[in-house]
């Protein structure tokens, strides 16, 4: 799998794993903590599109 395969990957599994902790009533820092790591995944994956 190519580096922005796996990004994508990644990006997937965290973005289930955060929808999953709100759906459950995680706590509210866990849900937010999350969130930043897929916003950091998100942009990882941009910045290989845009350079």
């Amino acid at each position: 799998m190519s580096n922005p395969d796996v990004l994508k990957k990644q990006i997937e599994d965290k973005r289930q794993k955060m929808y999953d902790a709100y759906l459950n009533g995680s706590n509210y820092n866990y849900v937010v903590k999350l969130s930043q790591e897929l916003d950091d995944l998100l942009n990882r994956l941009n910045s290989d599109w845009v350079a």
